[in-house]
């Protein structure tokens, strides 16, 4: 008994240092911390700056540029949050590391509307920040770490390149300097893929890698719901804008109904499999990764929903509003089907929903009608949809864990 209270006290002193080496978190309890949720605080000023700059420009070449902007912006968040799913120790250092790490993001979201001019070299030093937060706290692990240095090595190599490039494009003029930008996030994007298949990789913690994931969505949903109330208040609340906010949210409830009740469970009820079973090669990569073209998809989405309620009461809406918000829409949708058949291993279930969802979704696109009816529209095909994930659900097709 003396020796178990001992070893409490021991317990008990380590964790409250104020500076402790990192430690691998994949057999603690883990779930997201109060320093996490503070640093999703700049994305979502992030992504409502980037969904600024579709609303400017609904056009093929807004989306295009909206879209790339967003994906560094995902990725810094992704690659910080796999670095705190395995090594974050609540310490001084790892707080300091984040928290510059959240204070490039700020920079990054402050730079966004003038990333086409001088800005642009403020947002390639928010991202380098981003970049060597991580490198540092990469290097504190493999310092203390041995056995973790096959998994960390390739993030490592990729944070640094990724790094190297952004800080010289800052010396280089636009368009040149997007494509050092892209090419820096294509060779980040590799360091995880090449650790998720090592024979001898350092694992995820899998609960709270789809926690972490779900947060995010919830994170860029609310841009749905702030966009509602944005149209509302913008629209003075006549009759046709209201009418177009009431669908308008259903939407946003839907997609998040969608998410959590059906794809991202069956994506977390994977994990856990795999976890338990020790057979994760590959899996939590192709996790990862499909969360990127849902993020996008539900930024788009917002700027959409905001557009059609504050023009709520004009006749009808405009080519690009109409095309965003389906295109947004029909993303998501194909995104979440992708995850369910891939993650889910139930194919037959993810197209008959949400995959069904993405070719009528589109068809509303090219009707010329009225905002209300256009909403009400994709209102009653999201709401179909989730009753016929329930049915899904009851019937077997898809196999859900809570997220």
């Amino acid at each position: 008994m003396a020796e178990t209270e001992n070893r409490l006290d021991e317990q008990e002193a380590e964790q409250v240092r104020p500076i402790r080496p990192p430690d691998l978190n994949q057999e603690s309890d883990r779930s997201a911390t109060r320093l996490e949720l503070f640093f999703d605080l700049a994305f979502v000023l992030f992504v409502a700056r980037c969904a600024d700059l579709l609303a400017k420009d609904e056009t093929w070449h807004g989306g295009a540029v909206f879209a790339a902007v967003l994906t560094a912006g995902w990725w810094a968040w992704a690659s910080t949050t796999l670095y705190a799913n395995r090594f974050d120790t609540d310490d001084a250092v790892f707080r300091v590391l984040t928290l510059t790490g959240m204070a490039g993001v700020v920079a990054m979201a402050a730079a966004v509307q003038g990333i086409a001019g001088d800005a642009g070299r403020w947002f390639a030093l928010g991202y380098v920040a981003v970049r060597l937060a991580l490198i540092v706290g990469y290097l504190r692990a493999w310092r203390h770490l041995p056995r973790a240095r096959a998994t960390i090595r390739p993030y490592l190599w990729g944070h640094v390149a990724g790094a190297a490039l952004w800080l010289a494009s800052i010396a280089v003029p636009t368009p040149a300097r997007y494509a050092l930008w892209a090419a820096g996030v294509l060779l980040d994007l590799v360091g995880p893929t090449v650790a998720a298949r090592l024979r001898d990789a350092v694992p995820l913690h899998m609960e709270h890698l789809p926690e972490r994931f779900g947060l995010f969505v919830i994170l860029v949903l609310g841009e749905s719901v702030a966009a509602t109330v944005t149209g509302l208040h913008d629209g003075d609340w006549k009759p046709g804008v209201a009418l177009s906010a009431a669908p308008a949210f259903v939407v946003a409830a839907a997609l998040w109904w969608i998410y959590f009740d059906l794809s991202g469970g069956a994506a977390k009820r994977r994990l856990l499999e795999e976890d338990r079973e020790h057979t994760r090669q590959g899996v939590h990569d192709f996790y990862v990764y499909a969360h990127l073209p849902l993020a996008v998809s539900l930024a788009a989405v917002a700027v959409g929903l905001e557009h059609a309620v504050l023009h709520g009461a004009d006749d009808h809406l405009t080519p690009g509003t109409r095309w965003v918000l389906a295109i947004g829409t029909a993303g998501y949708l194909l995104s979440s089907a992708v995850m369910q058949a891939g993650l889910g291993r139930r194919v037959r279930g993810a197209v008959l929903w949400p995959g069904l969802g993405v070719p009528l979704v589109l068809v509303v696109a090219v009707l010329d009608l009225a905002p209300a009816t256009t909403l009400g529209l994709l209102t009653a095909i999201l709401v179909a949809g989730v009753v016929t994930g329930f049915l899904l659900h009851r019937s077997g097709e898809v196999r859900t864990a809570e997220v």
